[in-house]
């Protein structure tokens, strides 16, 4: 059974500029330039993040997530590393790693998933496998 072309293209569309908004989007983190971010951040957008806080596991609205990453982008103590980005339609998975410092404990491993619609980035799941 073969996909309709028209929905083949769209689909391809789709997976294309997700890809572009990802690839801007570990920019901000690869390069500690969060300003990169803002355009990125849908008004709607809602993250669940890896751990728990207080405050709750979910960050709901563009400003509430926008900050969370604005200030990760920014922290200059920590370099990460893509290890692979794979794109399907509206969705893409980012691996990741963290360092912190030269040693194995400094050093952390994640998987982002996102969403994108519209050029922007409206949803964000993180995963994170942290040091012993």
């Amino acid at each position: 059974m073969y996909a309709d072309p028209s929905t083949a293209t769209a689909f391809e569309s789709s997976t294309s500029a997700t890809a572009e908004v990802l690839r801007r989007f570990n920019e901000a983190f690869l390069r500690h330039e969060p300003a990169l971010l803002p355009p990125l951040i849908a008004p709607d957008c809602v993250v669940e993040r890896s751990q728990p806080t207080a405050d709750s596991t979910h960050l709901v609205g563009g400003p509430a997530c926008l900050a969370m990453w604005l200030e990760i982008a920014a922290n200059r103590n920590g370099h990460f590393t893509l290890e692979e980005v794979v794109v399907m339609g509206e969705r893409g998975l980012i691996f990741w790693e963290y360092r912190t410092g030269p040693g194995p404990a400094e050093v952390s491993r994640g998987l982002n998933v996102m969403t994108v619609r519209g050029g922007r980035i409206v949803e964000g799941r993180g995963y994170v496998k942290r040091p012993a």
